[in-house]
């Protein structure tokens, strides 16, 4: 009989892919089959990926140049981009055949995935937002470029000593980077400091210091291997890499002062700028990946396209958050002090090309520079600066600005401490600014941008987030994906909306059944890995409650604990209710020097030890701190999720992307009227998803009401003790007085609204009790969430950004 041609070919491109393999293990690994370790077959399985890669990639570029096509540039801080051995394997469609490949061998794919280590490249949202757009830009065949920086330990490794997050270097390049290519041709020089001189008609910017920015590209892989984009990350290097006459001298560390300035570029993102020596770093940073970008991309136009006013033309470059919008200054010194051109033309050409994302509201994280740090270290773009900002503030005199509002738009903050505002200027020298969320946006216009938006009231508009469903569901959960291909077919492999088609078998019993022991394996899955890790023992069939983001008191961990501590007194003070089995996850990364969010870590370390321990609660309620939070944890901690917390004070979330992520894998969400929480609500419908607490005018009305929370806390009996309990130290024996400051800056002021909003968070979590128990009703909605949040997908988020503000669709 003749074989199946379709298996045929399968086994033939798993022969030649293990071919492949052994090549490379042999010729570039320099060992053979025998003498192999896990390692070597792990870098020899990346590096024949790889070469497939390459051909695409190279192909991809090649189209780019001969349709003439225009460009996206992604200027981003941070790209939390997780391993990309899975991601690529997937997207080429070529999974099956590694993994029999390396079968053939004896060596198991599963076990080589688990080698990657995550790129240190990030820290939260906004990076992962960064690698899922990067994704999409590739999926729907835009050419595009990434730039960011190649951090040497980026993001620190957390661990959890005694409860505390202790903070270590993240040694993800400590073996190499197989994906990698260093570019030594696309170097450029940066300058710090030093003056500007006038040189004939012109002025030379002198600088005192420099350093040489040299490009690092990774492949990214698009859906179905449509297109290969680049991630182009700059990595640093002094000009004289030691003075041997200092060496000599026996000054060893005077001889290597330039190479250690050069590194620190590169070696932690966001280093703490409570200092000044802080904060000059953060700056020299994002002026560096800033400028080596900008100088590339009018380098590689220029080359291409030969007139540099044809700029916009060609190229589209998306600011992400306000670290990059020092490339208004550097773009408009490129275009006047390099190509010549005159300044008021430059900043038509620097408004067409550039637009700019803002990602969040609060005052403290739209950063400003003190003016003498700014002047000192990039005196040219000061100079600059003061130019846009005579032009802007003209303009606003004309429009009939008050003095109020021309004081709010100016560049220059006078109030105190004159600063530079960075928002202000991205915001005049782009094109478009947009928010992250439907809420966000119109808050956007009301508060921080609310003057800017009255002179340029066409200028803001709305990106709602999403996320790559092949990450965030096909790759980490290929159980659910198999069950939905069962029941509707593939075509939500490639358009993520067409998984509404579930709506119409949200009551099905036989599919609930399905996907309800899909979401038990995953969670038996994860109690394992937290056995192993941890040496914490999880009910599987327990509510797999979960809170994994970056640690800060607007997303509120602490509320969630408060609740926590209720709980546990009610369930011992009431054991004859039949309690719903709850198992708290948390997971997140505190900022170095944030003290109350290392305190709120510690917090639920301390109330995880007391709780865990107490018999009277049983399998009732365990609490578990996940440490060093990574892409790789989420991929693990979301497919098993019951109930998502997204619980941050209203108005004060930008988007969020976890919200997202959870309602595709099937949990329920209880949050506020939040970020993207809104638009979750309007497109599963009220009745799948938990809603509480204040408004964000709620809030905002409070605030501006003179709030009293001793008045609320004082009339709730729950949370009151509860709060009693923390504050007095029931959870901290070792050292009563430890949370005293945290717990009285609720009494005092509550700024994040965790009293005002407790009594109906606690009934909220009494209502998701209620709908746990009913289990049919449970599934049908755990399927409209899947069914309805396909709008969420980054595919359809870059396509808004491609078509109404890059123009390459």
């Amino acid at each position: 009989m003749a074989s199946d041609p379709v298996s045929q070919t399968r086994n033939d491109a798993a022969a030649q892919l293990g071919k492949d393999i052994l090549r490379v293990l042999r010729r570039r690994i320099g060992k053979d089959q025998k003498a192999a370790k896990q390692h070597d077959w792990y870098a020899s399985a990346i590096l024949a990926l790889r070469d497939k890669i390459i051909d695409v990639w190279i192909e991809s570029t090649q189209r780019t140049y001969e349709n003439g096509g225009k460009r996206v540039y992604y200027l981003s801080m941070e790209f939390l981009i997780g391993r990309l051995l899975r991601d690529a394997l997937s997207n080429l469609g070529v999974s099956d055949d590694m993994e029999a490949a390396l079968a053939a061998y004896g060596v198991d794919l599963a076990e080589l995935e688990e080698l990657e280590p995550d790129a240190a490249l990030g820290n939260g949202g906004l990076g992962r937002l960064a690698a899922c757009f990067m994704e999409s830009l590739a999926t729907l065949d835009i050419p595009a470029y990434g730039y960011g920086i190649r951090y040497v330990n980026g993001m620190f490794r957390q661990r959890i000593d005694d409860g505390w997050q202790v903070e270590l270097p993240e040694t993800w390049l400590a073996h190499g980077n197989p994906w990698e290519f260093e570019r030594l041709e696309s170097t450029y020089r940066i300058g710090f400091g030093g003056e500007v001189v006038i040189e004939g008609d012109g002025v030379m910017w002198n600088a005192a210091e420099q350093v040489d920015a040299t490009a690092v590209d990774t492949p990214v892989v698009g859906w179905r291997g449509k297109r290969v984009n680049t991630l182009r990350l700059w990595t640093a290097n002094p000009i004289d890499p030691i003075r041997l006459d200092a060496f000599n001298a026996g000054d060893h560390f005077g001889a290597l002062a330039g190479t250690v300035r050069a590194e620190s570029l590169v070696r932690v993102l966001y280093p703490a700028d409570s200092s000044p020596a802080g904060q000059e770093l953060r700056l020299r940073q994002e002026y560096f990946f800033t400028a080596a970008s900008i100088q590339d991309i009018v380098r590689r136009h220029v080359q291409y396209e030969g007139d540099v006013r044809t700029l916009p033309e060609k190229a589209a470059i998306q600011l992400n958050d306000t670290h990059p919008s020092v490339a208004v200054a550097e773009l408009m010194r490129v275009l006047v002090d390099v190509e010549g051109l005159e300044f008021d033309e430059a900043w038509e050409i620097c408004k067409q090309t550039i637009s700019y994302t803002n990602h969040t509201l609060l005052p403290e994280a739209l950063e400003t520079w003190p003016l003498p740090l700014f002047e000192r270290m990039l005196p040219r773009h000061m100079q600059i600066i003061y130019a846009i900002n005579s032009r802007v503030l003209r303009e606003a005199r004309r429009a009939g600005c008050s003095d109020a509002q021309i004081a709010a738009i100016s560049l220059i903050d006078e109030s105190g401490e004159r600063r530079v505002r960075m928002a202000n200027l991205a915001f005049v020298g782009a094109h478009s600014v947009n928010g992250v969320a439907a809420l966000h946006t119109d808050l956007m216009k009301e508060t921080v941008f609310a003057d800017l938006h009255a002179l340029y009231p066409q200028r803001i508009n709305n990106k709602t987030n999403g996320v790559t469903p092949r990450r965030w569901l096909q790759q980490c959960n290929p159980g659910l994906t198999k069950v939905i291909v069962d029941a509707i077919g593939p075509a939500f492999l490639d358009d993520a909306e067409a998984l509404c088609a579930l709506n119409a078998l949200a009551d099905d019993p036989l599919l609930g059944d399905r996907i309800a022991e899909v979401k038990r394996s995953n969670k038996v899955a994860l109690a394992e890995h937290i056995r192993k890790t941890m040496g914490i023992r999880l009910n599987p069939d327990a509510m797999f409650d979960v809170q994994i983001k970056r640690i800060h008191e607007y997303k509120r961990q602490l509320l969630n604990l408060i609740e926590t501590v209720a709980l546990y007194d009610q369930i011992r003070s009431h054991p004859e209710r039949d309690w719903v089995p709850r198992v708290k996850i948390f997971g997140g990364k505190a900022a170095s020097s944030y003290h109350n969010a290392k305190l709120i870590i510690k917090l639920a370390n301390d109330i995880a030890r007391r709780v865990n321990a107490d018999p009277a609660v049983g399998g009732l309620l365990k609490v578990v701190y996940v440490p060093n939070y990574n892409v790789s944890l989420a991929e693990r901690i979301i497919p098993a999720a019951d109930l998502s917390e997204q619980i941050s004070t209203a108005g004060m979330e930008a988007s969020g992307t976890g919200n997202m992520k959870f309602a595709l894998n099937g949990a329920l969400t209880i949050g506020t009227l939040d970020g993207a929480n809104v638009e979750i609500r309007d497109r599963v419908g009220e009745d799948n998803i938990v809603i509480f607490g204040l408004t964000a005018e709620e809030v905002a009305e409070r605030r501006a009401q003179g709030y009293d929370p001793r008045a609320v806390i004082e009339g709730s009996r729950e949370l009151g003790q509860a709060l009693s309990a923390i504050a007095s130290g029931v959870f901290s024996p070792d050292d009563p007085r430890r949370y005293e400051g945290l717990i009285s800056g609720i009494y005092d002021h509550d700024w994040f609204m965790c009293a005002a909003d407790f009594d109906a968070y606690a009934a909220a979590q009494r209502d998701v009790d209620g709908r746990w128990e009913d289990k049919a009703g449970w599934r049908a909605s755990a399927i409209r969430n899947i069914a309805n949040v396909g709008w969420f997908s980054s595919d359809r988020t870059i396509s808004e950004y491609a078509k109404e503000i890059w123009k390459v669709l």
